[in-house]
């Protein structure tokens, strides 16, 4: 045996890893829960939809009578419990999916509002807040209002107020908290919050941003009343294996709008080529809510062990989870940038490389990205991210397996205790 295959971890940080680990049976058994009842889930749809091997062909050119992308859309419907769903390798990020949501649920002349205080960085360019070019919402006449954070959260009072005026036709809602410090929202949260929309402004479609927030619970928000869903399948409900893509769940009448976006009017949901990868995402699906509860697993674990080192973290170890997202704020740049380091170095791909801060697309401040990926970009996988501002806070996510997951957070400790 090659006794130098091992990692390099000190003694006192195996240490604080098993305890950190032991602290958390009572949390991982209610993770394990959750992925058990999802699973069943995604296994009933399967079955109900005949999933078989021709399921897996791909198409070429303009992918019309595309079987298994057609039954994968009516999966994703099934399990968002939404009229349609649209699923597509051609959404190229999370943002993409979203934009397209929009513009298929907004047109000149409409107010678009942000439940939430700002949305996601990458949105504002989309949206118009900033300028990142042509073609943004704002562009085409799209007005955009927002609903300021109230207490670090959201306020309803104030979501009620401005939802009221009948010109705001969408209400966009992020689960995730982005590069903010709030707290992620749950699913039962973003039901009161659309209840609130519905209430105020029946005519308002809400839209929400569910990226990161697939299969951490039992359900949905569309199970709770959002009227369409928006996600990355190289997040969550990829599972690991999608290569690239999104989906959009809900109304019919708005995943139709949005198809008619990322197409052209008159094509919408017909065309759109599998190019031999619809297995990936048929088989990803099927592991994604196992793959999703090894990401918590890994985000609990990783806030345990940094709270023993006294570290802040957000959500605290103990909280139950509404996303895959871990903060810990380290209050100065060089901690920070130590502990990206380390994530790195327990990554399968580049673990060499040392990631630093860069002017990545879409951001207003340089952002330092620790990610070795089989899949470019892809949080599901064990990545840490942090813009470079204060108050120095990264953002971990993903691990497609517990075990890898504890390591790279264990060498990023390690990183940490050599300086």
């Amino acid at each position: 045996m090659n006794s130098d295959l091992t990692l390099q971890l000190s003694s006192r940080v195996r240490t604080l890893g098993q305890e950190a680990q032991e602290a958390l049976a009572e949390q991982f058994s209610r993770i394990d829960a959750i992925a058990e009842t999802n699973t069943q889930r995604v296994l009933a749809a399967f079955q109900k939809h005949r999933v078989a091997e021709n399921y897996f062909t791909g198409t070429t050119g303009y992918g019309y009578d595309d079987l298994g992308r057609d039954k994968l859309d009516e999966i994703y419907a099934d399990l968002f419990g939404t009229e349609d769903a649209l699923v597509r390798l051609q959404f190229v990020n999370g943002t993409h999916a979203i934009t397209a949501a929009l513009f298929g649920a907004l047109k000149a002349g409409d107010v678009l509002l942000s439940a939430v205080g700002a949305p996601y960085d990458t949105l504002l360019g989309a949206i118009g807040v900033v300028d990142k070019g042509p073609g943004s919402l704002k562009d085409y006449g799209i007005e955009y209002r927002q609903v300021d954070l109230k207490d670090n959260g959201p306020d309803r009072e104030g979501l009620k107020r401005m939802a009221a005026d009948p010109k705001v036709k969408a209400v966009l809602i992020q689960r995730s908290k982005g590069y903010a410090t709030r707290a992620s929202l749950p699913v039962d949260e973003i039901g009161a919050l659309a209840r609130i929309v519905k209430e105020a402004n029946p005519g308002a479609a809400v839209i929400v941003d569910n990226c990161y927030g697939e299969f951490v619970e039992e359900q949905e928000p569309t199970h709770a009343g959002a009227d369409l869903v928006v996600g990355s399948l190289i997040k969550n409900p990829g599972g690991g294996l999608a290569p690239t893509g999104g989906y959009i769940a809900g109304r019919r009448d708005l995943v139709g709008g949005a198809a008619m976006r990322l197409t052209a009017p008159g094509i919408g949901k017909e065309c759109g080529c599998t190019l031999g990868q619809n297995r990936l995402l048929y088989q990803g699906l099927f592991l994604a809510p196992h793959t999703v509860a090894q990401a918590v697993k890994t985000a609990v674990f990783g806030a345990k062990v940094m709270e023993l080192l006294g570290y802040e973290t957000e959500p605290r170890s103990d909280a139950v989870r509404h996303d895959i997202i871990q903060m810990i704020s380290f209050g100065a740049p060089e901690p920070l940038k130590r502990f990206c380091k380390g994530i790195q170095s327990g990554a399968p791909v580049d673990s060499y490389v040392t990631p630093e801060p860069w002017d990545m697309p879409g951001y207003d401040s340089q952002v330092i990205m620790a990610a070795g990926a089989f899949i470019q970009g892809a949080s599901i996988e064990l990545s840490a991210d942090a813009p470079m501002r204060e108050p120095y806070t990264v953002y971990l996510q993903g691990g497609l397996t517990y075990e890898s997951g504890k390591a790279g957070v264990l060498l990023a400790v390690q990183e940490l205790l050599n300086e």
